[in-house]
């Protein structure tokens, strides 16, 4: 397995340092960098306490943890976070937007996500046709059915 090393940079020192867990998981834990309290029902951008300067061609892809909800009653608002590499700068820390769906508290250093890095998408041409030329699956929610 090939590695890459990415400039990292702490916004705080009240979090633990990230690390890659060989072996277990290819995705990296983040965690809240202050303490954040809110209401059922309240958005809040909790600050993540890390920026990257990410490789060219690279984007990060950031998720709730598998517990996150259940831990904290909280979703992430965009489901499904991308920091592209463009933002990379001494100002440009990274967050995650959540929405509580039941009072809650989340303190320093708790993991609440995970990213990680994949190579971008390649550029695509589409090509228009009138038939696909496949089989058909038999339209949306059509798999698994009995």
């Amino acid at each position: 397995m090939r590695s890459e090393t990415i400039k990292i940079k702490y916004f705080t020192d009240k979090i633990d340092k990230l690390t890659y867990i060989d072996g277990k998981s290819d995705w990296i834990d983040l965690r809240a960098a202050e303490d954040v309290a809110l209401k059922a029902g309240e958005f809040r951008l909790i600050p993540l306490g890390v920026g990257m300067e990410l490789p060219e061609g690279y984007e990060a892809h950031v998720v709730p943890r598998s517990s996150t909800f259940k831990n904290f009653g909280i979703i992430q608002t965009n489901h499904h976070g991308v920091i592209d590499s463009s933002y990379c700068g001494d100002n440009d820390q990274w967050f995650m937007p959540v929405y509580a769906l039941r009072d809650t508290e989340i303190h320093v250093n708790d993991r609440i996500c995970q990213f990680r890095i994949v190579e971008n998408q390649p550029k695509i041409v589409f090509d228009e046709v009138a038939h696909l030329g496949d089989v058909d699956r038999g339209g949306h929610g059509s798999t698994g059915r009995q």
